[in-house]
Protein backbone atom coordinates (compact mmCIF):
# COMPACT_ATOMS: atom_id res chain seq x y z
CA UNK A 1 0.00 0.00 0.00
CA UNK A 2 1.42 3.33 -1.30
CA UNK A 3 1.92 6.00 1.63
CA UNK A 4 -0.77 8.14 0.49
CA UNK A 5 -3.01 5.39 0.26
CA UNK A 6 -2.18 4.88 4.10
CA UNK A 7 -2.34 8.53 4.96
CA UNK A 8 -6.39 8.43 3.66
CA UNK A 9 -7.00 5.47 5.51
CA UNK A 10 -5.93 6.83 9.12
CA UNK A 11 -6.71 10.44 8.38
CA UNK A 12 -10.52 9.34 9.22
CA UNK A 13 -9.11 9.35 12.97
CA UNK A 14 -6.33 11.89 12.95
CA UNK A 15 -6.66 15.61 12.98
CA UNK A 16 -5.18 16.64 9.79
CA UNK A 17 -2.31 18.89 10.20
CA UNK A 18 -1.70 21.87 7.00
CA UNK A 19 1.59 19.88 6.52
CA UNK A 20 -0.16 16.72 5.80
CA UNK A 21 -2.99 18.11 3.92
CA UNK A 22 0.60 19.97 1.69
CA UNK A 23 2.27 16.30 1.27
CA UNK A 24 -0.64 14.42 0.35
CA UNK A 25 -1.53 17.37 -2.13
CA UNK A 26 1.88 17.23 -3.61
CA UNK A 27 1.82 12.85 -4.21
CA UNK A 28 -1.41 12.88 -5.82
CA UNK A 29 -0.88 15.55 -7.96
CA UNK A 30 2.93 13.48 -9.30
CA UNK A 31 0.65 10.42 -9.46
CA UNK A 32 -2.21 12.42 -11.34
CA UNK A 33 0.64 13.72 -13.99
CA UNK A 34 2.05 10.14 -14.02
CA UNK A 35 -1.22 9.14 -15.50
CA UNK A 36 -1.72 11.59 -17.61
CA UNK A 37 1.68 11.64 -19.08
CA UNK A 38 1.84 14.84 -18.53
CA UNK A 39 5.49 16.88 -17.26
CA UNK A 40 5.64 19.96 -15.13
CA UNK A 41 7.21 21.92 -18.51
CA UNK A 42 3.58 20.83 -20.70
CA UNK A 43 2.46 23.42 -18.23
CA UNK A 44 -0.67 22.23 -17.56
CA UNK A 45 -2.53 23.19 -14.18
CA UNK A 46 -3.60 20.72 -11.51
CA UNK A 47 -7.20 21.33 -11.59
CA UNK A 48 -7.36 20.54 -15.70
CA UNK A 49 -5.92 17.32 -14.72
CA UNK A 50 -7.93 16.51 -12.05
CA UNK A 51 -10.61 17.05 -14.23
CA UNK A 52 -9.31 14.65 -17.12
CA UNK A 53 -9.62 11.95 -14.92
CA UNK A 54 -12.42 12.86 -13.11
CA UNK A 55 -11.13 13.12 -9.70
CA UNK A 56 -11.61 15.70 -6.90
CA UNK A 57 -9.26 17.05 -4.73
CA UNK A 58 -7.20 15.08 -2.19
CA UNK A 59 -8.62 18.06 0.79
CA UNK A 60 -12.07 17.71 -0.08
CA UNK A 61 -11.99 13.55 -0.30
CA UNK A 62 -10.31 13.86 3.30
CA UNK A 63 -13.27 15.66 4.68
CA UNK A 64 -16.13 13.80 3.03
CA UNK A 65 -14.28 10.66 3.75
CA UNK A 66 -13.99 11.97 7.83
CA UNK A 67 -18.14 13.26 7.41
CA UNK A 68 -18.98 9.99 7.02
CA UNK A 69 -17.35 8.38 9.18
CA UNK A 70 -18.55 10.83 11.52
CA UNK A 71 -21.95 9.70 10.63
CA UNK A 72 -21.82 6.34 11.11
CA UNK A 73 -20.20 6.95 14.96
CA UNK A 74 -22.98 9.07 15.22
CA UNK A 75 -25.41 6.43 14.75
CA UNK A 76 -23.87 3.73 16.54
CA UNK A 77 -25.56 2.66 20.36
CA UNK A 78 -24.63 4.84 23.00
CA UNK A 79 -22.70 2.07 24.99
CA UNK A 80 -20.30 1.60 22.02
CA UNK A 81 -16.52 2.03 22.45
CA UNK A 82 -16.19 4.37 19.79
CA UNK A 83 -19.00 6.07 20.48
CA UNK A 84 -17.95 6.66 24.62
CA UNK A 85 -14.45 7.55 22.95
CA UNK A 86 -15.57 10.56 20.99
CA UNK A 87 -17.51 11.79 23.86
CA UNK A 88 -14.91 11.23 26.18
CA UNK A 89 -13.39 14.61 28.00
CA UNK A 90 -9.51 14.12 29.28
CA UNK A 91 -9.09 15.51 32.72
CA UNK A 92 -6.24 17.43 33.98
CA UNK A 93 -4.45 20.77 32.57
CA UNK A 94 -3.51 21.25 29.20
CA UNK A 95 0.52 22.14 28.58
CA UNK A 96 1.88 25.43 27.85
CA UNK A 97 1.21 26.70 24.40
CA UNK A 98 -1.08 26.76 22.06
CA UNK A 99 -3.59 23.67 21.92
CA UNK A 100 -3.40 21.23 19.88
CA UNK A 101 -6.05 21.11 17.15
CA UNK A 102 -8.99 18.17 18.11
CA UNK A 103 -10.60 15.32 16.00
CA UNK A 104 -13.63 17.39 16.87
CA UNK A 105 -12.70 20.79 15.69
CA UNK A 106 -11.71 19.38 12.32
CA UNK A 107 -14.93 18.06 11.95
Amino acid sequence: MCKAARCMEVSLTWPVRKENVVALQRAEIRIVRWMCGVKLKDRLSSKELRERLGIDDIALVLQQNRLRWYGHVLQKDYDDLVKKCMEYEVQGSRPRGRPKRTWRAVV
